[in-house]
């Protein structure tokens, strides 16, 4: 079943339950239309939240409380692709603010002559349907960390938060600091930071459709977190603040961002298909509003796939962006492997080009910018 569907009936049954039967037959009315167009499966869909939201935080701060729950390794060996015998790929649970949410880890064997301290650390946010492990397959990026001895982190959105584990990147309470799951991630990611001993300095989030929208929010939420940001065939922060909303902008594009809200980015490299009938590719245009373009560059990655690269100087407090364009490209993550889900292997690796950019910002270099 398409997850945009689903999502809409969902929608319904919670509309339904509340007693609120006028909007609930609007839904499924949406939810018909929609299913009589053809379109391809989604991970940006707009699942309703099952979870009751967790309280406001009483001060922008994340070092309260938490507690985390280690669990056995994966049963299952990763690949030859994705692990050496020195590797560490477990799983984990970390709660705080009364949320809880599991999480996958790698860390790569020791590198000759870098200190583990030295590591970089990359929170990847994968789509709606999606999984941790899943999202490591298809993106490939513990291959290409490994070379690069950076740590990943993969949280996983549990189905009682989200119907189709979706990120709530489309709610107010989920696009705030200190609230939601924007607080929740942040945590974890410092929690993991200090357990690794990674570089706070270089610290980055990236994401697909839901999972970027939600890097994005981490961006502006957390800048003094994340050094840098990649958003694949998401949306911008506050593109939308419900589930209406949400639809709207992913059929057209989210509205114009604010000039003083985009020099709140960290910088930000994002990757969209103007192909794309999921999540609108004036989305990713959207994700860097603000801010003027450079010079843009033509190419084709090694299977012929065409795309438009263009840069965006730092200015205003925002560093340095770039935008790729995928020509003829769809909702898949680009250059990814067909062992995951949503990847287009034939396109230029979005996994390494955001390892690369990642990697030549620092945080401390984010916040003189």
């Amino acid at each position: 079943m398409n997850p945009l569907f689903a999502g809409l009936m969902n929608e319904a049954a919670h509309l339904t339950r509340s007693g609120r039967l006028s909007e609930a037959t609007e839904a499924i009315q949406r939810a018909l239309r929609g299913a009589a167009e053809p379109r391809p499966a989604s991970p940006a869909s707009t699942a309703s939240t099952v979870a009751p939201d967790a309280p406001p935080a009483e001060a922008d701060v994340i070092d309260v409380e938490t507690r985390v729950v280690e669990t056995a390794p994966e049963t299952k060996a990763p690949s030859p692709r994705e692990s050496n015998a020195a590797d560490r790929w477990t799983r984990g649970s970390f709660a705080h603010q009364g949320r809880t949410v599991d999480y996958m880890l790698f860390v790569p064997a020791d590198m000759p002559g870098q200190p583990a301290a030295a590591r970089p650390l990359v929170v990847m946010l994968h789509g709606c349907t999606q999984g941790a492990a899943d999202f490591a397959a298809g993106t490939r990026m513990n291959a290409l960390a490994r070379e690069a001895g950076a740590i990943v982190l993969y949280p996983e959105q549990a189905q009682r938060a989200n119907g189709q584990k979706c990120w709530n990147w489309f709610k107010s309470q989920h696009q705030q600091r200190g609230r939601g799951e924007p607080a929740l991630l942040a945590a974890l990611t410092q929690h993991v930071t200090q357990q690794e001993h990674a570089d706070r300095h270089r610290v980055y989030v990236a994401g697909l459709s839901a999972g970027g929208a939600m890097a994005d929010v981490l961006g502006h939420c957390y800048p003094d977190v994340y050094a840098a940001v990649g958003v694949h065939s998401g949306l911008p922060h506050g593109a939308a603040h419900d589930m209406m909303s949400a639809l709207n902008a992913m059929r057209t594009g989210a509205p114009a961002v604010r000039r003083d809200e985009a020099a709140t980015a960290r910088p930000t490299i994002v990757f969209h298909g103007d192909a794309d009938t999921t999540v609108h590719a004036n989305n990713g245009m959207a994700v860097l509003a603000g801010s003027p373009p450079g010079p843009a560059t033509e190419g084709r990655s090694p299977s012929g796939r065409r795309f438009t690269r263009t840069l965006y100087p730092a200015f205003a407090g925002r560093g340095d962006s770039e935008h790729w364009r995928l020509h003829a490209a769809g909702h898949a993550w680009s250059g990814g492997s067909a062992e995951g889900s949503y990847t287009q292997p034939d396109g230029v690796d979005a996994s390494r080009e955001m390892l690369r950019f990642f990697l030549a910002h620092r945080l401390d270099d984010a916040a003189k910018e």
